[in-house]
């Protein structure tokens, strides 16, 4: 079974699309767990506010069957549709144990680990110490130290009945919009 990270985003019916994404991973994917959701302002595009989150679980799936299958989760979602608005759901492959380097077309850690605030903090918060595979430090350690200069704050969101986002998180973090 090898150890996986995802991160998903929404900015349309942002509640029902990362449901409907936690739904059908969980539905293949083993020991799921999910960090808190976040909320963001767009990066690199003009649209609404993104929803994000990060999960781990493990898979016995080769990385090529697994992207296969998130793009389905994808398509089902309303992300391929010609006349779709906005972004319905976006699931990417930040992890896929330790690998590094591009297999079957995925780049292997996502870039975005490092880039993005709304993929680092939540990766930081799910796995604290375990270390990114090219830079060798823990995420914890990598998001104390990051300077990345992104709008993102902590959301209410519940899946299946449990709360992802603590409140506490939330209380210390208001949203700065």
């Amino acid at each position: 079974m090898t150890r996986i990270f995802l991160g998903l985003g929404s900015n349309t019916e942002r509640d029902v699309r990362l449901r409907a994404g936690l739904d059908a991973l969980a539905s293949f994917l083993q020991d799921l767990c999910c960090s808190p959701v976040f909320e963001s302002a767009p990066v690199g595009i003009k649209s609404s506010h993104f929803y994000n989150l990060v999960i781990s679980a493990r898979t016995d799936l080769p990385l090529a069957e697994l992207d296969r299958r998130l793009k389905c989760i994808e398509a089902d979602n309303g992300r391929y549709a010609p006349e779709r608005s906005g972004l319905p759901l976006d699931i990417d492959v930040l992890l896929y144990g330790q690998q590094v380097g591009r297999f079957d077309g995925l780049v292997l850690p996502r870039a975005e680990i490092l880039k993005n605030a709304f993929v680092l903090w939540p990766l930081a918060l799910l796995a604290p110490t375990v270390a990114h595979p090219e830079v060798g430090k823990p995420f914890a350690e990598l998001w104390r130290e990051t300077h990345i200069d992104q709008q993102l704050w902590p959301v209410a969101f519940q899946w299946r009945g449990v709360e992802l986002t603590p409140s506490e998180l939330i209380q210390a973090n208001p949203a700065s919009l």
